[in-house]
């Protein structure tokens, strides 16, 4: 029986996967947002999509 290879455990799995296309403007507001914050970019989407919650 082959071993299946496993990652670090998570109590919040990210198993869908979505494409995202932003102009420069967007991207550059990202980035910087996320340089500040020392996040990936991932982090910095998904902390703007929890605010559309609010």
């Amino acid at each position: 029986m082959a071993n299946k290879k496993l990652g670090r455990p998570t109590d919040n799995p990210k198993n869908i996967r979505l494409a995202v296309r932003m102009d420069k403007d967007t991207f550059e507001i990202l980035e910087n947002y996320c340089k500040k914050e020392n996040i990936s970019k991932m982090e910095g989407i998904r902390r703007g999509i929890r605010k559309l919650d609010k």
